[in-house]
Formats: structure tokens, sequence, C-alpha cells
């Protein structure tokens, strides 16, 4: 946090320190172009470019350091084992350790620490880079750059707060209370601030931006790979129901707004469901299914962490070369908790192989039920690279918010205001339809509410989305959700975020750690 909240340096030493964090080494003295962030940048519309294409750059290094989505999005509620017929096994119980909440053991465990390096989640200096980046460039569209048109200018500055309030976003479900600034040069330093005030302050950003906005991009390299309204949308929807279990005077604000914003997606046109036979597009990217991702391929020499991909762990041979180290899954599903979440008596394609156009199994075995046998998440097994048996992921891309998803949220807004249950089981079935599931026959109220949950835990497995929606509805508090509940003293004193680096507090009086985690975390 030095180079943000530092008082002692003038602007430009703080520029040239943010640039220099940046660089691969320290004695480099070449700053990249697209890295500039001063009056000696900012030129034309060819350097706004380079400069948001710099900052999803730099927010995809953050969480391609190791498995940053799965450990804070995916395992903690404990119903994700490591399999005892791999061979790296010892190495795979970090899921374990995640699974009971001891992040202490996740980060420090002699087995996997050099493999997983879980500490580099702790740090949240990069996506203060991003933010920093981000202010810049959006007081710099303010003051003009030659070329650019009023449209060009007002979608950039729409596009660079979709960056900023996301960035925000993000922080706040892993680290709770966050430090919060728009200045571009932010000289005094800050403490944090309670999560529900930034999200509501980035709700009110974002909305003030996202009509200059087009609903989706219209250039097909850039459909869901970079900020449109519907990705806007998606993410004020997202912060709305992340503040409506925590401010519960207000909830019913929050989920009006979020059925609201639902209703003007689907409207829109822009976004539609693929049928599951085409699901290699989904993961591949930019389809019509996409609002936001981190898209990465091979064929443009992107550098893919072979540990950061939430499906990595889930694949074997043939998903996964080379053959002999990947005979199993390093990690599944309990089965206990797929037959939950999967009904044996209840159709379902997403259950079935990947021949049959399903998520789980192969010809060879892994069905969805398998649990530390085979199995194997054939969801993200589509679109192998030609590896010649060396070790590669499928060149899937990084999916944060697609169309299912924000389905399920409306869906899920509706039923908690309990004034139009008919639309939300509506919203469900557009779902479950295309999963040639069966549709939803029971009444309103919790089995309707409880019923979304689980469809969302369905439908976005492996996506990074599963315990914040535990934390988020308050579930995380009780065994019929997880398997290994926080208890209320354990959430009220936010057991559920990540520990912070101690970097933080440098040259900074005002800023805080987390209590929980500074103490004995238990």
């Amino acid at each position: 946090m030095k180079t943000q909240f530092s008082n002692k340096l003038p602007m430009l030493c703080l520029v040239i320190t943010v640039l220099c964090s940046i660089a691969c080494k320290k004695f480099l003295n070449v700053v990249p172009k697209d890295q500039l962030t001063g009056n000696n940048y900012f030129k034309s519309k060819e350097d706004v470019e380079s400069n948001i294409t710099s900052l999803y750059s730099k927010f995809f290094e953050k969480i391609n350091q190791t498995q940053v989505m799965g450990a804070t999005g995916e395992y903690r509620s404990g119903e994700v084992m490591a399999s005892t017929l791999h061979f790296r096994v010892n190495e795979g119980r970090i899921v374990e350790a995640l699974g009971r909440n001891d992040l202490h053991a996740a980060i420090d465990g002699s087995a996997w620490r050099d493999r997983y390096h879980l500490w580099d989640i702790t740090n949240w200096t990069t996506y203060y880079q991003v933010i920093q980046g981000t202010n810049i460039l959006i007081s710099k569209l303010e003051e003009g750059i030659p070329g650019l048109s009023e449209s060009d200018k007002q979608q950039y500055i729409g596009e660079a707060t979709f960056i900023r309030c996301f960035t925000y976003f993000w922080m706040v479900r892993i680290y709770g209370d966050v430090a919060y600034y728009t200045n571009p040069y932010q000289a005094n330093p800050l403490g944090r601030e309670d999560m529900v005030s930034v999200l509501n302050k980035c709700i009110a950003d974002m909305k003030s931006r996202m009509n200059s906005m087009p609903w989706t991009n219209s250039d097909p390299s850039k459909k869901g790979s970079r900020a449109s309204r519907g990705a806007a949308v998606a993410l004020i929807m997202h912060m709305n129901m992340w503040n409506a279990g925590f401010d519960p005077v207000k909830k019913n604000a929050y989920y009006t707004e979020t059925a609201e914003l639902g209703k003007e997606l689907v409207k829109s046109n822009a976004y539609s469901l693929l049928p599951l036979k085409n699901w290699d597009q989904v993961v591949k990217g930019r389809s019509a299914e996409s609002l936001f991702e981190f898209y990465r391929s091979i064929n443009y020499g992107d550098n893919v962490n072979i540990d950061a991909p939430i499906a990595a762990p889930f694949l074997r041979w043939p998903f996964r070369n080379p053959r002999y180290d990947n005979q199993v899954s390093l990690f599944y599903y309990t089965t206990e908790y797929m037959t939950k979440l999967f009904p044996e008596e209840v159709p379902d394609k997403r259950k079935e192989p990947i021949e049959n156009d399903g998520w789980f199994g192969d010809q060879y075995g892994g069905g969805v039920y398998s649990g530390d046998e085979k199995f194997v998440m054939t969801k993200f097994a589509h679109n192998i690279p030609a590896s010649e048996n060396s070790a590669v992921n499928p060149d899937n891309t990084f999916l944060i918010f697609r169309y299912a998803d924000l389905l399920l949220l409306r869906a899920e807004a509706l039923a908690e205001l309990g004034n139009n249950d008919a639309e939300a089981i509506n919203m469900v079935g557009l779902v479950r339809t295309r999963a040639q599931a069966g549709p939803y026959d029971g009444g309103g109220g919790s089995d309707l509410k409880d019923f979304i949950f689980m469809e969302r835990a369905r439908e976005l497995i492996g996506e990074g989305q599963h315990y914040f929606d535990l934390v988020r509805t308050g579930r995380i508090m009780s065994s019929k959700w997880a398997r290994h509940p926080l208890n209320r003293d354990q959430f009220n004193r936010r057991a559920w975020t990540w520990p912070i680096d101690h970097v933080a507090t440098n040259n900074n009086p005002y800023m805080s750690l987390n209590d929980y985690w500074e103490s004995s975390g238990l």
C-alpha cells in the first residue's frame, strides 16, 4: 500500500514508484508504453486502448498467480477433497485445509506451500495498482485527449469505471472492508471503509456511467473480454446482492434494483443461453452468453499458470497431459454433495458425461457421483490444445459473469421480494430448460429461495461463485448448506475473509488488518 497511501512523496515519485513495481526487474528503467500514466502518454485513442488493455492484464496477472478463484470462491465450505489415488495427494490436501477454513494451514502447509503460494492472495497491492491506473485514466479522459469523440470519451470513462468498481467488488469479497479512493494521485494515507459503503459508492458511480456503453461489444474480439453495459449491469446486480446480505434494513431496495436491472438485461436481447451441445463455445469465451471474462488463448501466446484455472485439478487424461501424471483428477466433489446437488431421480443433462454434452465424466468413467474413484469435471474439458503430451490446460477463458448467472440472480431477488414468484420461477426455468432438467414444481417462500440457491450451485459449479453465495446469504452458518459451517461469532468476526499482508500497514497509521486472522483464526 506504500505506493498508494504514502504522504511523503510528491506526485512524480509516486508515479515512478508504481511503474517500478510493475517492471520485471528493479533496475529496468525502460517503461512499456502502455504502462505510462502521465501527460507524456495520453495523446491519442490508441494510447487509451493500450492503457485499458494493460489494466485488464494487470488484474489478470493477480488472479493468474495461483488458484485464486478456486481458493477464494469455491472450496472454503468443504465440499471438495483431494483424491487419495493421485500421487500428489499430499499437495492436494491444501483444498481440505481451505474447506476447514484453516487459512493459516492453507497458506503455510509444508506439503503445498511452495507450489500454491496462497500468501499471494493476502497481498492486495496489485489490485490497488489497477485502481490507481483507472483513476489516472479517468482523470485524463475528463481533461480531454486528442482525437477522441465525445461518445468515445464517455464510453472509455464507463469502461474504466467498470474496471475500478469491479476491482473494489472483488476485493470486498476477499478482504471485507477496504480503503476506497478515486483521486488520480492519492497523497494522504487512508484507513479501511465499511464494505457496504464502498459498494454503494461503486453502484452510484457505475450507474452514472453505464448508459454511455453499448449493451455488448459489436467487435467479436472484444465480446465479453471488454466491459460493456451488460457487464456493468451484472456488476451492479452482484454488488446489490452482496450488500443485501450485510445491510438488512435496506435489503428490499437492493433486491428491487437487482430485479429491475435483470429485467432490462433480458429485454436488451444482447445475450442468450447456448445449447449444451455448444458448451465448448461458452468455456472458450467471447460467446453470446458471456458478459465479462478474462479471455486468454494460447494462439496469442498467453501465459496461463498451470495451477490457476479452477478446472485444472478436476481434470485427468485425456483432458490433461502428461498421461502418466494424470491418471486421476487431483480434486473431486464428494458423492454426498453431488447427490444433494443433482438428485439421481431428477433428469438433468448437465450430470451426464461429455459425450452426451454433459459436465461430468466421459467414456472412461468418472461420472457425477464417482467421488474419489475417477471423478472428472468435464464441464471444462473442452478446447484441448495439441500439446504433444506436455503439461497444459484446455484453452478456456476465465469466466466471471455469464447470462445464466444473472438470470438466477434476478430470480433470487424476485423470490426474496416475494411479490412475483411466477417470474422468479420463469427465470429459473430458462436455465433448467437449457440443461434439459425438470421444471421447478414447488411453491414460493423458503422452498423457492432454497431451490434457486441450489440451482446457482448446480449451474455455476467450478466457476468461483459458490462460497460467496454462501457468505452473502448467511448459509455459510448452517450445516445444511456447508460441510464446515462457520458459527455466528466467527461470521461476525469476518472469518469468511482472508488475512491481509502486513505490507498494507507500511507508512500508513490508519490501516488496520483483519482481526480474526491476526488472532488465532479459530
